[in-house]
């Protein structure tokens, strides 16, 4: 049985958001760079293209995309379809 996160986009760029917000630093340079304040990111995950955003994010360091990967126990190779998969929406 797949994966639901192989299987679902959304589920891969929450669980991304997730995984950045674990860390105070990782959540600091995400948010420096998205202008976003800690109480926007609730809403604005709701939205294909801040979620789009998020894997973009990801796949900007290879050292990020790679430990993403390992904690959510998914391909690296996943993110950038799951990416693709988003920005169609």
């Amino acid at each position: 049985m797949p994966n639901r996160l192989t299987a679902d986009p959304e589920a891969i760029a929450i669980s991304a958001l997730s995984f950045i917000a674990s860390d105070a630093e990782r959540l600091r340079i995400f948010l420096d760079l998205t202008g976003l304040q800690p109480a926007e990111i609730r809403s604005a995950a709701t939205s294909p293209g801040f979620l789009a955003a998020i894997l973009d994010h990801i796949m900007s360091d290879e050292a990020l995309l790679t430990a993403f990967a390992s904690d959510s126990n998914v391909s690296p190779e996943i993110i950038p379809a799951a990416r693709h998969a988003l920005g169609r929406s």
